[in-house]
């Protein structure tokens, strides 16, 4: 009869994607899995009584209803089930790479910020939901590929070329577009401050763009003389300058939320113990609006200019 050689010739097709080699394609099993789906259901609408009485064992594992007796290999990343944790982080990074692609489509007004850099240009504007936004724009002498592999397959060796870093480690690694990190900062006038962060790599023909935005991890307390502070958005975009694809045009949006002081404490007026600036701070002692619009843009402009400096001191690979 039609229906069981249907069948029949699904069951073939089911055992040979369950093969480990072809199990790995992406995309193919849950195609496959739709197909015999659908093929199924049409056959018991149509009144078919030679189903047999229950699904093949290959089926099952297809569909993920023998999933004990079908585990994934561990080593694999891609092969693994993700859990909720780790899908939550996946969106986290694809929510604010959809944020970032919509103030960089719809730019709003921008106002120059006085930055003594000459290699790079430094710009603000406030956003609702992010408060102040800060833009740094600049072109490096090297192709996008190289650009891109620096900033997230290489993560982890920042610090090497950025004084303003002393530590940057990857977490997790959920597939090859989204990471989980934390980084951790030099001294610096503000106080240091740890920073947990996903990290999500998005490209296009005409662009790669690399997101971050603040999230949590079970655990991982603040570090010892570090402040927690949380990024509300990051994006850098490289594009190839036109007619020069050797060289990249990079586009930096930021907003951080620096949190509370690091040197905040108690004391009473008149101890010599307790600093002025101490006393004069507000009682969370979170730093002022006025301290962190200066620090940031000179925070970018100095990255900018370690990483152009690093670039230019290391071989091409």
């Amino acid at each position: 009869p039609r229906s069981r050689a249907m069948l029949r010739a699904t069951v073939k097709l089911c055992c040979g994607i369950a093969h480990d080699h072809l199990r790995r394609l992406p995309g193919l099993k849950t195609t496959a899995v739709a197909a015999i789906q659908k093929d199924v259901r049409g056959l018991v609408l149509r009144g078919s009584r030679r189903l047999p009485p229950e699904i093949p064992r290959c089926i099952q594992r297809l569909m993920g209803k023998d999933t004990a007796r079908c585990a994934e290999p561990k080593g694999d990343i891609g092969a693994r089930r993700l859990s909720s944790t780790d899908l939550s982080y996946i969106h986290q990074g694809e929510r604010a790479l959809q944020r970032a692609l919509g103030i960089l489509q719809q730019p709003p007004s921008w106002q120059a910020e006085a930055v003594l850099d000459a290699g790079a240009a430094v710009s603000s504007a406030a956003l609702p939901g992010l408060g102040r936004v800060f833009r740094v724009e600049a072109v490096l002498a090297v192709p996008v590929g190289r650009l891109h592999r620096e900033l997230f397959e290489k993560l982890e060796q920042m610090p090497r070329w950025n004084p303003s870093l002393s530590r940057v480690e990857v977490l997790r690694r959920l597939g090859e577009d989204t990471l989980v990190t934390h980084e951790v900062t030099a001294a610096n006038p503000v106080g240091r401050r740890d920073f947990v962060s996903v990290r999500h790599r998005g490209r296009t023909q005409a662009a790669v763009y690399l997101v971050g935005t603040a999230t949590r991890v079970e655990r991982l307390p603040a570090q010892e003389g570090c402040v927690r502070a949380e990024t509300r958005l990051s994006c850098i975009a490289l594009q190839p300058l036109a007619g020069d694809p050797g060289r990249t045009r990079v586009t930096w949006l930021l907003s951080v939320d620096l949190k509370a002081s690091a040197t905040r404490g108690r004391g009473h007026p008149g101890s010599p113990r307790t600093p002025a600036l101490r006393l004069l701070s507000p009682p969370q002692g979170w730093i002022p609006a006025s301290v962190t619009d200066r620090v940031l843009p000179r925070c970018q402009a100095d990255f900018i200019r370690h990483l152009r400096r690093h670039l230019s001191a290391t071989a091409c690979p």
